[in-house]
């Protein structure tokens, strides 16, 4: 049995010259199993998922670049080759393969995608509302022609350059900031985000650790045939889990679950897009039911 009054360690590893960060939660013995955050997010949100399951599993949980504890990307670009390059090399590096992976939003997308290029090297795969914009949101999207998408992304780019990370006067006032965010979360839950969230400035403010540039949205993405493409290409068990308070949408419904070929939907009532916070023990029940029923590496 695990030591389970221990946290993780941290850990970096390299990624196209970026220091990158990633905390081990131990049990090396055990099948790997990566936890993979979304934008504006860092690993450490994955702290009450990573104690529920690390006796059965080796964690690791890393930082995006841009986010956390990981380096900012030195042109301000954020792509999604980048960030599906970086979890190839936590795998390859670390030697992870095949590896089980539960990702939320971004990091789901990322997941999703590179269990498409690399069906081999994934076990499993959760996804949490991490699809991206659903079919009425894409289409909406694709009525700007590329010059006015490029043209919002340089103003937006421009924009951001300017902009100083936000400082919240003391921790107190960071961690109400997070309550508004996310109505769903306990006081207990919207603390630990903020503090390990945040870095205290030379002045003693507060800022948020992740880099702004990650807020722009690429002027364009993969073709949604080749995002599709790979979806169908996933060969491990796939469950792809939606809040049903959420603006994301029920894959199921609107045709997006169909492109895979053994993925499973759920709902978890009362949840948002933080699914994993707002309903923690449906979610953990909803996995541990789901990773019971999918073969071990």
């Amino acid at each position: 049995m695990t030591d389970r009054t221990a946290g993780p360690t941290s850990h970096s590893y390299f990624s196209q010259r970026l220091r990158l960060h990633y905390v081990d939660w131990g049990n090396p013995g055990t099948p790997p199993m990566v936890l993979l955050h979304g934008g504006r997010d860092h690993c450490r949100n994955w702290d009450w998922v990573a104690a529920a399951l690390r006796d059965e599993w080796h964690i690791i949980a890393p930082d995006l670049r841009g986010h956390g504890d990981s380096q900012w990307s030195t042109d301000g670009s954020y792509g999604m080759a980048s960030y599906i390059y970086d979890l190839a090399q936590l795998v390859h590096q670390q030697r992870l393969a095949p590896v089980t992976i539960i990702a939320h939003s971004l990091g789901g997308n990322i997941a999703l995608r590179y269990a498409g290029i690399y069906p081999e090297a994934v076990a499993a795969v959760v996804s949490i509302e991490g699809l991206g914009p659903s079919p009425a949101r894409l289409k909406e999207r694709g009525t700007r022609t590329i010059t006015e998408r490029m043209d919002a992304w340089i103003r937006e780019q421009r924009g951001l350059a300017g902009r100083m990370p936000r400082r919240y006067a003391s921790i107190e006032d960071a961690f109400r900031r997070m309550q508004e965010e996310n109505p769903h979360l306990t006081a207990e839950q919207a603390r630990h985000l903020t503090v390990h969230g945040a870095n205290q400035n030379e002045d003693g403010t507060y800022s948020w650790k992740f880099d702004n540039y990650i807020r722009a949205w690429p002027p364009y993405d993969m073709p949604g045939r080749d995002i599709q493409l790979l979806w169908s290409r996933i060969s491990c068990p796939t469950l792809l889990l939606w809040g049903t308070e959420s603006w994301a949408g029920n894959p199921a419904e609107d045709g997006r679950a169909a492109h895979f070929r053994h993925a499973s939907v759920v709902g978890i009532e009362r949840a948002g897009h933080w699914l994993h916070h707002d309903r923690l023990d449906d979610f953990l029940k909803t996995v541990k039911e789901f990773l019971a029923k999918t073969p071990r590496p």
